[in-house]
């Protein structure tokens, strides 16, 4: 394809343009490039790929297959790498709490890669839970054309005739403890549940923000959700590598795609799915990179009017793979426009509108993954958030597929996830309490680590609709039963959190989105006159500047004040 860009209104002409850029153009003759190669756009193909889990090792490859779009459509690609941290490989231990920074590393290490290299344009992919949004902060935060592509998601394993997930081995854990799996089948599902190359296959928090990148319109439409192994990815790797090209003559930038109208659409597609409670973190934390105001309380509050539709695990019967095959996200897109649950005039990386997107769908009647709004499975979503005297910051639960949305419980109290799993395989745990795990916030943990293993071996006892458990901390997308994360204000901030006793009286109520502490408040002041934080381990390194900088949960768990401060755009330099 034959096509001319404007060089001087692009970021690349600082390095590839003029007498004085002749250092710099030696290095690119220096990579096998051509004057021809030079003169054309750079596109920056950042990817999240490596060989630390099976969510990352097909990433490389795929990247690269969108290099072939690039130059097919009259650019020159620049491909780069960045980290990831695997959550379930990091899950119930210390690893965890770098599980989050993350998030923030891959932002900054790809705006730091872009920036000093000049790229007119981002395609990014990612793979595990953190690297999504990592990915699509960045983009924002450049405000560059972009388009994210997922990796895809794992194929389901088979374990005695059905179909499992990661999440059965966490919660074969439990049963093994607690006498209900020999170690013989311990060790034969932990060798089937995970058949290959790709992301968890339930609606956990990878594939939750793969949905949000489809509807929030920086992915191009049905392109997340078909399973890494399947070959139609290289088909989509190459058309993002065209379409890109596209964005970047039209100046379509991801500001001009994510506004709010675009988040709430977001917002929506997750509790319709029964998505991630990580998604009401990660959604404030990307609407801070446009400097859009859209908190914990906004997710909320959509979450109230959107019913649950998609049949997913781990509430659910279904994963990634029969969510594709039924017409993906835009097939869920599709009944939820119909009802006016969707702004159908947010633009999309097509360069159409999502309502034109949508359009070009056909409802698909016979699958049985996805209701249509009027035969919803629930008439609200499948995440609700949870505020009151416990949680003045707010809190958020998953409740797709469970029966008990009303609990009132004595406290039971661990100083962190580590001692609540020991109370757990020592079968400590009473039935009735609410679990209590604290210093596990943004700032107190550091890090906000997830709880899976403790959550799933609760379940695996058989203890998951028996007890709620609470904390500053998170919990796994893949995680089931009354579990409710990012209490705010946290331990570490002095929030109720912190003041509560072992033995009071814990009120949580996921139908009038209430959670509260019953205590008095003459008793809860006196408390806080003698509180002092809990303190961590971490005084130097990653995760203690991470401490000094991280905010709320509430706001995103963000370290910097995002496009509200910012003096100019990348894009503009």
């Amino acid at each position: 394809m034959t096509r001319k860009f404007d060089k001087s209104r692009l970021p690349s002409r600082h390095v590839s343009v003029g007498p004085e850029r002749a250092p710099q153009r030696s290095y690119y003759y220096a990579m096998g490039m051509t004057e021809e190669d030079i003169a054309k756009p750079f596109v920056g193909i950042a990817s999240a790929g490596n060989d630390s889990a099976p969510c990352n090792t097909l990433l490389d490859s795929q990247a690269d297959m969108a290099r072939e779009g690039v130059i097919e459509a009259g650019g020159t690609p620049r491909r780069f790498n960045t980290i990831t941290v695997t959550d379930g490989i990091a899950m119930g231990h210390q690893g965890m709490k770098s599980s989050l920074v993350s998030r923030e590393v891959i932002a900054d290490s790809v705006e730091l890669s872009v920036r000093g290299h000049c790229y007119d344009a981002v395609i990014g992919y990612a793979g595990c839970d953190k690297s999504l949004p990592g990915m699509m902060m960045a983009m924002l935060r450049l405000n560059v054309p972009s388009i994210f592509v997922y990796g895809g998601s794992i194929l389901p394993g088979r374990f005695h005739g059905e179909d499992v997930t990661v999440v059965d081995v966490f919660e074969a854990v439990g049963q093994h403890s607690s006498g209900n799996c020999p170690l013989q089948e311990l060790i034969e599902l932990e060798k089937v549940a995970c058949p290959g190359h790709g992301a968890c296959g339930g609606q956990f928090t990878a594939n939750t923000m793969a949905c949000v990148a489809e509807a929030i319109g920086l992915s191009l439409p049905n392109s997340n959700m078909a399973p890494a192994p399947y070959e139609s990815r290289d088909d989509m790797a190459v058309a993002a590598g065209r379409q890109i090209m596209d964005l970047i003559e039209w100046n379509l930038r991801p500001r001009d795609i994510c506004t709010r109208e675009a988040f709430v659409n977001a917002a929506r597609v997750v509790a319709a799915t029964g998505g991630s409670t990580n998604a009401a973190l990660h959604l404030p934390a990307m609407a801070n990179e446009a400097g859009i105001a859209f908190d914990l309380f906004d997710v909320a509050e959509i979450f109230k009017t959107t019913p649950y539709l998609a049949d997913l695990k781990p509430g659910g019967k279904y994963v990634a793979k029969d969510m594709h095959a039924a017409g993906g996200v835009y097939m869920l897109m599709k009944t939820m426009m119909a009802h006016g649950l969707l702004n159908g005039d947010c633009r999309t990386v097509t360069g159409k509108t999502l309502g034109e997107n949508i359009e070009e769908i056909t409802w698909n009647p016979d699958q049985k993954v996805i209701y249509a709004v009027e035969n919803a499975i629930t008439e609200t979503g499948g995440v609700v958030g949870l505020k009151g005297s416990l949680a003045p910051d707010g809190a958020i639960v998953k409740v797709a597929g469970m029966e008990r949305l009303q609990f009132r419980g004595p406290a039971q109290i661990f100083e962190c996830e580590e001692d609540a799993f020991a109370a757990v395989e020592k079968r400590e745990i009473k039935e009735g309490s609410v679990v209590v795990i604290r210093n596990e916030g943004p700032k107190g943990g550091p890090g906000m680590r997830e709880m899976l293993a403790t959550t799933a071996a609760l379940y695996g006892q058989g203890m998951g609709e028996k007890v709620a458990l609470i904390t500053d901390g998170r919990f796994s997308g893949a995680t089931r039963g009354f579990c409710i994360g990012h209490v705010g204000p946290e331990a570490a901030d002095g929030g109720p959190i912190g003041l509560v006793e072992e033995g009071d009286m814990i009120n949580i109520d996921a139908v009038a989105g209430t959670i509260d502490l019953e205590v008095e408040a003459d008793i809860l002041e006196s408390r806080r006159a003698k509180f002092t934080p809990h303190g961590n381990d971490y005084a130097s390194g990653t995760l203690w500047r991470y401490a000094q900088n991280v905010g709320s949960a509430k706001e995103g768990a963000v370290t910097h004040p995002g496009a509200k401060a910012e003096k100019h755009v990348y894009a503009d330099i």
